[in-house]
């Protein structure tokens, strides 16, 4: 067993490209090691702005030699009328390297014994250029000189190390060699590599922490000391972390400060100016109150560190002094002035203006707030919030920080006298900003959130501007899982459909089924029953709430004894009332046996109670209760009896048992076997 090293030196690389790319080196070749046959116990991942580099530990000496039987044509054409071998059988034995006498005849087709050598490592490895290497894809690429290979960034270097030997490869002018690198400015050398096991101890005495994981367990440290001398408080923020660790080879932190008087400025907006744009960490004080300096890290060494400190204060100064006179600015505009002015600012070419699309807002805000049972005092203020959401689009400081949308509109709103309820709104709209962000939190927020999503997704259906495959510039996809997430949050029940169906447009049932999709990678991510989820999104009703609950219900009984029977009685049940043409009413005195009257006390019963019983007991209900009365219907009646009007009423007291169960779920898409 031996190690080998491959890295890759590059121009530095997009913080945000780093991770990806060296996790996909590492299964790239973890695939190609698989298809050649080459054993290893693991690979090990190195990273940097300049480098993506692996070690694979424990890797065979050579692939693995088999012996393996090809399936080779038909007796029955193997041989011609007068016993010789045909073409067919002639030409497979020659393509498999036999004859045709060295055929096996098994059953019904010949087939051809095949024994494939092992294959040496270095030989494999040779071709990691082409098959590792030049298949990487990115989502962004450079070109250079005049080649027409791609790259997220021109390589400049190659290391190829079995052990102590290069295995040599070239991939455009770069030939595979054992120099890497060292820092561009503290260590700016080639680096001999003797051998692929001292990868992970030279590169720091080249000052190169090429393990991003120590690398960021340092920058770690040294924040957390400074902010300990200094008596600060410091969060390290996951993802300003990683693209801080992402910029660094050879981390070293510092303090740095600013003028207290820009404390001013409402936080956000210096975190913001901080954080967000020069990738500094803010820090508080033992009361956490915000602090006039900021913890930074160099990708260097401590020497001549005062420059540097000078260098990013005069940068950030600069992003503070346009905040302060913003904010003093904006406070000199009025609400109303701004909200007028938006008739005139395109909420897109084909919608029309965000004044139209507030309006639209306003109209499902005032929907939604009577399904989530709001109060009256809360109903004006979803309304008064919708007048005026928008406005900050139009203050200097969102154009100066877009990202600080809605956070500004809050702090202007409230300035302006607004409730807390219609300020907080402002800003909470805009959540969640991600997949797993935030949502919000108060009432008034998550309906104008959500009223706002909906006219959104439905306005860029409408025109026409629907999302397809990867493709969705108007993060409509972002859009609809928020509003799945706050609907659920909420406990809101409502047909999503009533919405859709009154809106003037087309595409109504592309408006549904993009919702469904959505609902379902939701459940999927937490559910491994593909069936379950399916049966669950194709409930009568588009309550999504409902939806979700049913699912994780549905989910929680799938091992229990009775869950078999009852799906499959309850299917049986939709099957037969898919097949009816013309569903008629319940006529009880028609009822000739006992089965019957039973199922109908039991489905009268429950519709009683249905609307307002929880998922859990739904389920309950129908595994307990009627389930076991479908049972005993299905073993006593003829469903299909000769008597038409007896036929069409127990076909009719079936449907009514569909119709009770379908609130749930579709169960006839949930698979027993």
């Amino acid at each position: 067993m031996t190690n080998y090293l491959l890295e890759i030196g590059l121009e530095e690389i997009p913080a945000h490209l780093v991770t990806p790319s060296i996790n996909q080196l590492a299964e790239r070749m973890e695939t190609f090691l698989k298809e050649n046959r080459l054993e290893f116990d693991k690979i090990i991942k190195f990273s940097t702005p300049r480098r993506l580099a692996i070690i694979v530990e424990g890797l065979a000496e050579a692939s693995e030699a088999i012996d393996e039987e090809v399936k080779g044509p038909s007796a029955k054409i193997a041989k011609d009328a007068q016993g010789n071998w045909s073409k067919a059988i002639q030409g497979f034995s020659r393509g498999q390297g036999a004859t045709p006498d060295d055929l096996i005849l098994k059953g019904d087709y010949y087939y051809a014994k095949k024994h494939i050598d092992g294959v040496k490592a270095e030989e494999i490895l040779s071709k990691v250029g082409d098959e590792v290497i030049a298949k990487m894809t990115f989502s962004t690429y450079m070109k250079w000189g005049n080649n027409d290979f791609l790259f997220v960034r021109p390589i400049q270097w190659i290391v190829s190390l079995l052990e102590d030997k290069v295995v040599a490869f070239d991939l455009l002018d770069v030939t595979a060699n054992r120099f890497s690198r060292g820092h561009r400015f503290l260590a700016n050398v080639e680096v001999e590599l003797k051998n692929a096991n001292d990868y992970a101890s030279k590169m720091p005495e080249n000052f190169v922490l090429v393990d991003a994981e120590h690398r960021k367990a340092e920058i770690s440290a040294q924040i957390l000391a400074l902010a300990s001398e200094n008596k600060w408080q410091v969060t390290l923020h996951k993802d300003l972390l990683e693209e801080v660790n992402n910029i660094v080879e050879y981390p070293t932190a510092f303090v740095g400060s600013f003028d207290p008087k820009y404390l001013s400025v409402p936080a956000e907006v210096l975190v913001t100016s901080m954080r967000d744009n020069q990738r500094y960490f803010e820090v508080y004080n033992q009361e956490g109150q915000l602090a006039p300096n900021f913890i930074s890290v160099r990708n260097g060494n401590a020497e001549n560190i005062e420059n540097v400190v000078l260098g990013n204060e005069k940068v950030l100064v600069a992003r503070l002094e346009d905040a302060e006179f913003f904010w003093k600015e904006d406070q000199k505009l009025k609400i109303e002035d701004l909200v007028a002015k938006l008739a005139k600012v395109t909420f897109h070419a084909k919608i029309g203006s965000i004044t139209e699309h507030m309006a639209r807002t306003k109209e499902i805000a005032a929907k939604l707030a009577d399904i989530a049972g709001l109060t009256d005092e809360e109903k004006r203020d979803v309304a008064r919030s919708a007048e005026i959401y928008k406005f900050d689009l139009l203050t200097g400081m969102v154009g100066e920080f877009d990202e600080l949308q809605g956070v500004m509109g809050e702090k202007y709103a409230l300035l302006a006298g607004e409730n807390a309820n219609v300020s907080a709104a402002i800003r909470e709209h805009y959540m969640p900003t991600s997949a797993e962000g935030e949502l919000p939190e108060t009432k008034v927020g998550s309906v104008l959130a959500a009223a706002d999503k909906i006219d959104s997704v439905l306005s860029f259906f409408n025109v026409g501007l629907i999302p397809s495959g990867s493709n969705d510039p108007y993060a409509l996809r972002r859009a609809v899982q928020g509003l799945i997430r706050i609907i659920e949050k909420m406990n809101w029940h409502f047909d999503l459909s009533l919405f859709v169906d009154q809106f003037e447009g087309e595409n109504h049932l592309e408006i549904l089924d993009f919702v469904k999709a959505r609902i379902q990678k939701l459940l999927l991510e937490k559910l491994d029953r593909h069936d379950i989820v399916e049966a669950a999104i194709n409930s009568s009703s588009f309550d999504i709430t409902n939806m979700m609950e049913s699912a994780f219900v549905i989910d929680g009984h799938k091992l229990h004894e009775p869950f078999k029977p009852a799906i499959e009685n309850v299917s049986r049940s939709i099957n037969l009332v898919k097949k009816a043409k013309d569903i008629k009413e319940i006529n009880p005195t028609l009822f000739e046996e006992d089965a019957e009257e039973a199922l109908y006390n039991v489905v009268i019963s429950l519709q009683n109670q249905w609307t307002y019983m929880p998922g859990e007991e739904k389920f309950r209900a129908i595994v307990h209760s009627l389930a076991p009365a479908i049972e005993t219907f299905f073993e006593s009646v003829m469903v299909m009896a000769e008597d038409l009007s007896v036929r069409d009423n127990r076909i009719a007291l079936l449907s009514e048992v569909v119709a009770l169960t379908s609130v749930m779920a579709d169960f006839s898409l949930i698979n027993t076997k």
